[in-house]
């Protein structure tokens, strides 16, 4: 009869618990209290997280300290919630607006960040910082892609690939945003709506997925001759990779280079892997895809956090307005390619990709590339292919981010 009741519940007990450790650290005890992080939240019975002098504190979007992320403010243990609950609005409203459209194209991708050194100066052609100084570095990101399927889609499709270089220059960012392929399906941008409908699985059924092998696309190739250069290179081992790392990529456009007294060069823009040129065949692709569809980004992956930091060659093609008005094709047309026998390529640069993301949604789901960002020295062409990314590109990030 005269010994200490004992608690009725798990809560009693951590309060007691609690109140004894308060007495035995009266230093902490003031420190807590004065934060109102010593006293149990809620009723709930559960372990409160609460915030403390000891660790990094949470904070709202405000920098106000949450002392608890676990609870509700009610009325009462089994009261309403209350609306002046700002914590729990905010997380929920974060929540709620935390995903972001997939890309209407290139929607599955990887991205890492690396380097650009120049190994050759082009300051006779170019006013652009990045190329003026032989050994300097700027810092880039890139992303590597599929086009036609979507996020949850596999990598080793038979499709293009897109290779997107964004080099953090001194004068502002400057977008390369390429393919592995040199040239595109079509001549003019009004065109590229028309292109994805019928790349994209069959309106009637949803699929296939990442694959054109159905009637929509083959009709739109049939009316549309200029695709079937694209076509062959699509229907070659360059659309089916054995890995990022053993992939060209191109600019796919001619652009121009501005020398610091005005005179302008026209340019095409290579990627050159220092691994050589590697593909596998379709019925390998099959087997990998059902073994690992995440083949690709999991070799780029490894292959860069075991210190195997893939390396890329940047080669140009520099041409003058007379060459561009006496070749046989149009040099503004980006279904054609300049043989590198009548215009070689010179080697200026290395790329190298030595560091993964530490946030996948952050930095390569909310990354944006844009043809529109160039910086002083590097310059637009007629190409109407191009200028129509210019503006879809800029419009479609309004829309996604």
């Amino acid at each position: 009869m005269g010994s200490k009741r004992k608690p009725s519940s798990s809560r009693e007990s951590a309060i007691a618990n609690a109140v004894k450790s308060q007495t035995e650290q009266p230093d902490l005890v003031a420190a807590e209290t004065e934060m109102s992080y010593a006293q149990p939240q809620g009723d709930g019975g559960e372990t409160h997280q609460t915030a403390s002098d000891a660790v990094e504190t949470l904070t709202t979007q405000q920098g106000i300290p949450v002392s608890d992320d676990q609870n509700t403010l009610r009325i009462g243990a089994r009261g309403s919630g209350l609306i002046e609950d700002f914590h729990f609005r905010e997380k929920i409203f974060h929540f709620d607006h935390e995903r972001i459209p997939e890309r209407v194209v290139h929607a599955r991708g990887v991205g890492v960040h690396g380097y650009f050194e120049l190994t050759k100066s082009l300051a006779d052609v170019t006013r652009a910082d990045l190329f003026q100084r032989v050994g300097e570095q700027t810092p880039v990101f890139v992303r590597f892609s599929t086009v036609a399927g979507n996020k949850g889609s596999f990598d080793l499709a038979r499709d293009v690939r897109g290779f997107a270089v964004k080099f953090y220059t001194k004068e502002g960012n400057w977008d390369l945003v390429g393919n592995n392929i040199p040239v595109f399906f079509i001549q003019d941008a009004i065109k590229f709506p028309d292109l994805i409908h019928a790349a994209k699985p069959e309106p009637d059924r949803g699929f296939p997925q990442a694959q054109t092998a159905h009637d929509n696309f083959w009709d739109f190739v049939s009316l549309s001759p200029e695709s079937f250069h694209m076509i062959m290179w699509i229907m070659s081992d360059r659309a089916i990779p054995r890995s990022f790392r053993f992939m060209e990529g191109f600019g796919v456009h001619s652009f121009r280079f501005v020398n610091a007294e005005g005179k302008s060069t026209f340019v095409k823009f290579h990627w050159k892997p220092k691994l050589g040129l590697q593909s596998v065949l379709w019925n390998e692709a099959v087997k990998i895809n059902g073994a690992d569809p995440d083949f690709h980004r999991r070799d780029l992956w490894d292959a860069i956090k075991g210190g195997q930091f893939p390396e890329w060659e940047l080669g140009l093609q520099l041409f003058d307005d007379a060459f561009a008005d006496r070749f046989e094709f149009d040099i503004l047309d980006a279904t054609k390619i300049i043989p590198e026998e009548q215009i070689p390529v010179q080697i200026v640069g290395r790329l190298v990709l030595d560091r993964t993301v530490d946030n996948f949604f952050a930095e390569t789901e909310q990354v944006a590339f844009c043809t529109q960002n160039i910086v002083p020295g590097i310059d637009f062409s007629d190409d109407p292919l191009l200028q129509g990314r210019n503006f879809s590109y800029l419009d479609t990030q309004l829309k996604r981010l």
